[in-house]
């Protein structure tokens, strides 16, 4: 005995769930800290290996900004917390966002 095949309904394309944009935590320039402070707190907080560290520093003291992670809103949220922790001024947007 042979079977009809069934037909499978497939979702529109506003109903495809899309993947978690990423999101970024942008550090901001402060006259308050220190250029080693703040490549202390990336390398710390971070791990980052203490080049990339004074790079990241150096974007914040010569650009105003750099984005020092990137992941899902609730991850990107933790990280700006722990930077307003060390006394930085960070926030987070979705990546691709003019900063």
């Amino acid at each position: 005995m042979m079977t009809a095949p069934v037909e499978i309904e497939r979702p529109e394309a506003a109903e495809v769930p899309q993947a978690d944009v990423p999101w970024v935590t942008v550090v901001w320039n402060d006259p308050v800290n220190l250029m080693s402070y703040v490549t202390y707190v990336f390398q710390t907080y971070f791990a980052y290996p203490k080049v990339k560290a004074e790079k990241l520093m150096l974007d914040v003291h010569e650009k105003g900004k750099a984005i020092v992670s990137s992941g899902t809103r609730e991850e990107m949220e933790r990280d700006v917390e722990a930077m307003h922790s060390y006394g930085l001024w960070a926030t987070l947007q979705k990546a691709g966002d003019r900063v």
